[in-house]
């Protein structure tokens, strides 16, 4: 009897198996089903921190409705800055894949399919984000936040379809790493914590990261496409147009809140004096 249910297992797991090597992982398809199992996913996360909050977060009832989404919807940003950080950690110093002596092919035209499946869940993210932050405008989010999200989508997405520019689209991604420290930051507040000791250790771990992640890596990233220019020559023109204009413009963003996120840890440090 268990080795029928064995055997029975195993003949599941392989049609599962083919199904998805077949189907979701094949390479026509994988900017589609990426996408949708971003988005899947964010849908997923943000019903599951709203059942979590209502069960085990007294606070979380005394919210208003805006701050019950801006909850959820904090925890599917969280989640994704995990993944797209760990996955572009991985790619841009781990992996092979875009090394210089890995393969005569120029670097600005490689791909694989774990890469392009990471971009179109990301891709799924940012779908899902946007879209929430225009149908609540400006609840959660201005201009700035519209304009961000729209560069990146852009950017990504191209990525993902043409496989141009990946290396250069995963290095921009690292900077998703401050995101949860932003998050928390956010919850802090809420909580009524910002005298907290952990809301001033957040503070000066947001100042860090942001400083390597948001100015640092993309003063690298800039000298790593000087360096590599006339590969970038050869990408078609709005992708040569995407590798240099969207990073500059997010520079100018990620400055400006930098010199905001310094005002705020001054005022945060002066009052504990």
């Amino acid at each position: 009897m268990a080795s029928e249910e064995n055997m029975t297992f195993k003949l599941y797991q392989n049609r599962a198996n083919l199904f998805v090597k077949e189907y979701l992982l094949a390479d026509s398809l994988i900017p589609y089903t990426s996408i949708i199992s971003g988005m899947l996913v964010c849908k997923m996360v943000f019903d599951l921190t709203q059942l979590i909050g209502s069960n085990y977060f007294k606070i979380y009832s005394s919210f208003s409705k805006v701050q019950r989404i801006e909850w959820n919807n904090r925890a599917a940003s969280t989640t994704h800055a995990i993944f797209i950080t760990t996955i572009s950690l991985y790619f841009v110093f781990c992996s092979n894949l875009f090394w210089d002596s890995h393969s005569p092919e120029f670097i600005t035209v490689r791909s694989s399919s774990l890469s392009t499946f990471a971009l179109g869940a990301s891709v799924g993210y940012f779908v899902s984000d946007l879209g929430m932050i225009l149908w609540f405008f400006p609840s959660l989010g201005g201009y700035e936040y519209v304009i961000h999200h729209l560069l990146s989508l852009v950017a990504v997405a191209y990525a993902m379809f043409s496989g141009e520019g990946q290396l250069y689209t995963f290095m921009v991604l690292i900077s998703e790493t401050t995101t949860p420290g932003i998050n928390l930051r956010w919850y802090l507040d809420v909580a009524g914590m910002k005298k907290s000791r952990a809301y001033l250790i957040n503070g000066i771990v947001i100042f860090i990261a942001w400083l390597v992640a948001r100015i640092l890596l993309f003063i690298y990233m800039f000298y790593h496409v000087y360096l590599h220019f006339h590969q970038v020559e050869q990408m078609q023109p709005f992708g040569q147009i995407l590798v240099v204009a969207v990073p500059v413009v997010l520079s100018v963003m990620n400055l400006v809140w930098f010199a905001k996120i310094i005002k705020g840890l001054r005022k945060t440090l002066a009052k504990r004096q």
